[in-house]
């Protein structure tokens, strides 16, 4: 039992098993002499099993020359395993030869009996030679099983009978009556104490060799023969409802065991089937299977006959996901090497064009450019900072000489500059009223007049836009904190009907799985937001998209808040 337990733990648990380990087993399994018949069977079955799950794995992926060897390794195989059923069919047809002999060995004891109860000769002759009869039958071992309860019955009932019918003296008689009462008292004794053994398991088996050793002692006096019978039969019935009992537990632990590896096969096949187009996507995915292979090790068995197929399942996912892991880093480090020669050729444009005095066109085509570097994937991190600065450094370069050649506007720029301000204070003092539309068409007139406003000198550029910006989203905050607030409301009630429907809290756990999905996303979009806007140089014509950008975030960054604050609703529920 231990054997066969030890071995599926190490089968379930190891992961990586390969073909050469699993052969090396079979040899060790063959050459031991410790491992009974039982026990080499069920061993060497499962390693075959084991053993062609792994081959088959390993051919997919195998040269030409690895597959020459696990074609060896097969042959040897087939030959270990051709060896051990040989020598199984010889030993169980041994073992029939021997039951066979046994049976008519016993046959020829009861055939004496008989003639010793048929000779009713003095007590003094045929008292000794019924004992030697009884010492045969103990000494025959097993018989086939098909005939070993008749074969008992009629043994029993010619010893009886001897007990009960042939005329021996008194002395004798009541001598082995008390002999067989002790004997019998004590497998009573000892089946009392396995009552108490915690292995229930174990005390089930060691109660069927008492009930062996019962059956070859002999009977006690007739008006003993009940009480003590009925003593060993109470403690009998105590032992068989406790093992069966264990194995109800069993059961029921096993199903729940089965459906928790059902939903970590669910949550491996779905992390199987995604898609991930970046690292960080592929880090974070790699985490959740390694926990889930963490799960499952601390889940106990299934039922045997389900044991194998859920395990199966659950090694299919993870297979397929860090094949599907394996394909993608080794096509992606071709792709980064072709993003860095793309974003080395916009380097060459951009430095090419840092001279150009032909302000509009340089400008529109810096931008251009700026948006096609936005659009080329990672490149390897030991070479992003360097390709990057020298892409920043031929912008930075043509935007200052622009910015130098533009300070005879600088009049106009200041003029600009004290509407920009009269217009954020205007902003400043607009009180909201409760009609929703009325507030939007407002900061729409607010945005309107602002873009009508011309440039601003360029040292005061970001501080005005950032005061606008600020005045502005204070107020949208306020509409957005409104029309925020009746959705979290609306999902409080979501989430109290999903509670109390037959979802449950699988309903809860998956939907804030969801939302916690969606938490990342977003917080990623913002890094992206916030990367793009250092993109945009020292350029009068990049205020407006860094404006747009700004905006992008401070929505985005409320958004995120809000998930955040309906993680927290769902986890509240939990506490």
């Amino acid at each position: 039992m231990d054997l066969e337990r030890n071995s599926a733990v190490a089968n379930e648990n190891d992961l990586t098993l390969d073909v050469a380990q699993i052969l090396a087993n079979c040899r060790s399994l063959s050459d031991s002499a410790n491992v009974d018949g039982v026990d080499l069977h069920k061993n060497m079955e499962h390693l075959k099993s084991q053993f062609y799950s792994a081959l088959n794995q390993q051919k997919e992926n195998a040269d030409e020359l690895k597959l020459g060897e696990l074609a060896q390794m097969e042959a040897q195989f087939k030959e270990l395993y051709s060896a051990y059923k040989s020598e199984k069919r010889v030993q169980n047809e041994d073992m029939e030869r021997v039951k066979e002999e046994n049976y008519a060995a016993k046959l020829q004891v009861i055939e004496e009996l008989k003639t010793l109860l048929e000779k009713a000769e003095d007590v003094t002759h045929t008292f000794p030679a019924f004992r030697d009869l009884q010492n045969r039958w103990k000494s025959i071992n097993a018989v086939p099983a098909d005939e070993a309860k008749n074969l008992w019955e009629t043994y029993q009932h010619y010893v009886e009978k001897f007990y009960d019918y042939i005329k021996i003296n008194n002395e004798f008689r009541d001598m082995d009556f008390r002999k067989n009462l002790e004997a019998k008292t004590r497998l009573c004794e000892k089946a009392e104490a396995l009552a108490a053994d915690a292995n229930v398991v174990n005390a089930f088996k060691e109660l069927q060799k008492l009930h062996e050793s019962w059956k070859e002692i002999g009977p006690v006096a007739k008006e003993q023969r009940e009480a003590i019978w009925e003593r060993f039969r109470t403690i009998t019935s105590e032992i068989n409802r406790k093992h069966q009992a264990y194995f109800e537990q069993l059961k029921v632990a096993q199903k729940k065991n089965l459906e928790e590896k059902e939903v970590l096969c669910v949550k491996a096949e779905e992390i199987a089937q995604a898609n991930p187009d970046s690292s960080g996507e592929w880090n974070e995915l790699s985490k959740k299977m390694d926990a889930l292979q963490a799960q499952w090790k601390s889940v106990g068995f299934a039922a045997k006959k389900d044991n194998q197929k859920i395990y199966d399942r659950f090694r299919a996912a993870c297979d397929t996901f860090y094949n599907a892991k394996r394909e993608y880093y080794n096509n992606f480090k071709n792709v980064m090497l072709e993003n860095l020669k793309l974003k080395e050729q916009l380097c060459e444009k951009a430095e090419a064009l840092m001279e150009s005095q032909d302000w509009k066109k340089a400008t529109d085509q810096f931008i251009a450019l700026q948006k096609q570097w936005k659009e080329v994937g990672p490149v390897a991190r030991k070479q992003s900072d360097a390709v990057w600065k020298r892409f920043r450094a031929a912008c930075d370069a043509f935007f200052d000489n622009k910015s130098k050649h533009m300070d005879a506007e600088d009049v106009k720029l200041e003029e600009n500059l004290a509407l920009k301000e009269a217009l954020v204070a205007e902003v400043k003092g607009y009180v909201m009223c409760e009609a929703r539309e009325k507030n939007i068409s407002a900061m729409r007139d607010f945005q309107n007049r602002w873009n009508a406003i011309g440039f601003v000198p360029f040292r005061e550029k970001e501080r005005i836009q950032k005061e606008f910006n600020e005045a502005m989203d204070a107020h949208f905050a306020d509409i957005r904190s409104l029309e925020g607030e009746k959705k979290l409301n609306k999902f409080r009630r979501m989430v109290m009907e999903v509670k109390n429907s037959g979802k449950g809290t699988r309903g809860l756990k998956f939907e804030r799985e969801k939302l916690l999905l969606k938490y990342r996303k977003m917080e990623q979009d913002i890094a992206t937001l916030e990367n793009n806007m250092g993109f945009f140089a020292k350029s009068r014509n990049a205020d407006s998209m860094i404006n747009d950008l700004e905006k992008k975030i401070a929505v985005a960054r409320e958004e995120l808040a809000r998930i955040e604050e309906k993680i927290n609703i769902i986890d509240s529920q939990f506490e």
